[in-house]
């Protein structure tokens, strides 16, 4: 018996009220009464013996150490879900893999590819989740994740999948004949941005030894290159994209290139997993497939 390890139910709703801020929408996801969430997490900190809210009047807020025990219980209760959904699956433990992947790149260059692994190796189920941004592997239940970065995350190993190598500014054929029409032209076009490289267009600008006017910056802002290429084929304004990404609807005719001259980039495409986790079977299959389709390259 693991006598150091709290009640389940009250770890559940604990994590439920810290990440809903409240009792009572922590007992309605739970399907539960206000008063038992708020006695299980009552019972938690006098078990624990420390304070994870703060109650003032009918508001809570969590402490310090509330804060960071939120995110660790989080972390185990999505990785015991994810065992579970594994096993339930038919997958068994140790057969099932969670990856973090950006989503652009999940459904242009990953997901066309995965029939090819599942032929590989179909005993091996591939749960993908998108996150955009950088993360701690502790604070996340991912096994392993494929991101933009400059180079590896510290404390990680694992394989550069490709470079990125370069953005292209694309739009519509009809804009890109008004852009060529005349010398005043590019500046009346709406550029559009993307919010994670928000300088992309003032260095592009530089490279190419042009005059970066104010009216380049306001126009609209997008999270996902996914929104960016839709914007730029309905018409809504000339967008810097990742080369690879463009070819297919540049085949199509649906986007153009109306400047041959790109963006250089520094910074690659990786598939990294925490250094010190024991590295199981499928994840190492999973790398070595990888390192095989990238070595193709991107397209």
């Amino acid at each position: 018996m693991r006598h150091g390890i709290p009640n389940l139910g009250g770890l559940q709703a604990f994590e439920a009220t810290a990440r809903l801020g409240s009792f009572s929408r922590a007992a309605e996801e739970l399907s539960l009464t206000h008063s038992a969430v708020f006695r299980q997490v009552s019972n938690l900190e006098e078990r624990l013996g420390v304070q994870l809210f703060t109650r003032v009047r009918r508001r809570i807020a969590l402490t310090e150490a509330g804060i960071q025990y939120a995110a660790r219980v989080r972390h185990h209760l999505e990785q015991l879900e994810k065992d579970t959904l594994g096993l339930m699956s038919g997958a068994g433990m140790g057969r099932s893999l969670h990856v973090a992947v950006l989503p652009t790149l999940a459904t242009t260059w990953l997901i066309p590819l995965l029939p090819g692994f599942r032929d590989y190796r179909s005993d091996i189920a591939v749960n993908l989740s998108i996150r955009t941004r950088p993360f701690q592997f502790n604070d996340h239940p991912f096994d392993a994740a494929i991101y933009h970065a400059p180079q590896m995350w510290p404390g990680t190993q694992g394989i550069k999948l490709f470079e990125e190598q370069e953005l292209i500014p694309v739009c519509t054929a009809e804009m890109a004949a008004f852009i060529q029409s005349g010398p005043d032209a590019l500046a009346r076009v709406t550029h559009l941005h993307m919010l994670s490289r928000p300088d992309a267009w003032r260095d592009w600008y530089r490279e190419q030894g042009r005059e970066y006017l104010p009216t380049v910056g306001a126009g609209p802002r997008y999270e996902l290159f996914t929104m960016l290429l839709a914007a730029a084929t309905a018409g809504l304004g000339m967008a810097l994209i990742p080369r690879f990404l463009v070819r297919s609807l540049a085949a199509g005719g649906q986007l153009v290139t109306p400047f041959e001259r790109g963006l250089s980039v520094r910074e690659s495409y990786f598939f990294s997993y925490p250094a010190h986790a024991e590295h199981g079977e499928a994840l190492l299959a999973f790398e070595a497939w990888l390192e095989g389709v990238a070595s193709r390259g991107p397209a």
